[in-house]
């Protein structure tokens, strides 16, 4: 099996296992009989104890926290800029999302935190992130505040050895999250979920009262 064909599977792998904490999860949360167990298309992972924060810095160099952003849905995503595949894929598509919700898109923050801090320096990430919609931030942080990040929220990251050449590419689950306007984790959206679909669970979180 070829070097390529182990990340994929190690990828998918990791994936899997976070799919499947969080289906179990909802399983065990939401009863047959609880209306609200529907009104998502995306997995609902509301109560969960993990994904609670983070501390990282944004391209801008402002600290930043999670509280930084109440009042808006995040979108939050993890990756890195050489991705080759994964990343500008899943980043298009939470561009689009945002472009259907017009207006409202206002109301919502895309957040990409890169596991790849060594290359993706502020410049570039000020350069990348904003190319797939203007309003997007990209965050980093020192090697433990990345790895503490990731922790939080679950996501798995290895750096490869480098090639000759000096380049090497980062094996990462792509978990995208949804956070409401109190900054509670509630959604994990599908690597197939369309933004159209998206789009409308994202209106559903922007209409709860923020309490």
């Amino acid at each position: 099996m070829s070097a390529g064909a182990i990340r994929a599977v190690i990828r998918t792998v990791a994936l899997g296992a976070i799919l499947l904490g969080v289906l179990s999860y909802t399983w065990w949360a939401w009863p047959g009989d609880n209306p609200q167990r529907n009104r998502f298309e995306a997995v609902d992972i509301t109560g969960v104890d993990w994904g609670r924060d983070f501390d990282l810095t944004d391209f801008n160099g402002k600290r930043r926290r999670l509280a930084d952003f109440r009042g808006k849905v995040v979108l939050l995503f993890f990756g890195y800029v050489n991705c080759p595949d994964m990343c500008p894929t899943t980043l298009a598509k939470l561009g689009h999302g945002m472009r259907l919700l017009g207006t409202e898109a206002d109301r919502v923050q895309g957040l990409f935190v890169t596991v790849d801090p060594k290359r993706d320096t502020p410049q570039v990430l000020s350069q990348y992130v904003p190319a797939f919609h203007p309003t997007f931030l990209g965050l980093h942080g020192t090697e433990q505040q990345t790895a503490s990040a990731a922790k939080e929220f679950k996501v798995y990251f290895r750096a490869q050895k480098p090639g000759t050449s000096g380049f090497y590419t980062v094996d990462h689950s792509g978990p995208v999250y949804a956070l409401d306007r109190r900054g509670r984790l509630r959604l994990f959206i599908k690597p197939e979920m369309d933004a159209e679909s998206m789009a409308r669970d994202l209106r559903v979180l922007l209409e709860e009262p923020i309490g």
